[in-house]
């Protein structure tokens, strides 16, 4: 966290999956005041509880299409 031209600035590394609704969360949250910006940093390992969890979602994914 810091201060810059006046406001706060966070910045902060998240997964991407956890980007999903930021924006609608944001604005809600502060009335539609605050803004954010984003870019790729690293590529990194997913734990292995998300990845079973990933892995499940997109094999009912593809069963539900054959």
């Amino acid at each position: 966290m810091g201060h810059e031209k006046g406001f706060e600035k966070i910045t902060a590394k998240v997964p991407l999956a956890e980007m999903n609704k930021y924006s609608t969360a944001l604005s809600s949250i502060t009335s539609g005041r605050a803004m954010y910006s984003m870019k790729f940093i690293e590529y990194s390992p997913v734990p292995g509880d998300i990845q079973g969890n990933l892995l499940k979602t997109y094999e009912a994914s593809q069963d539900d299409e054959s």
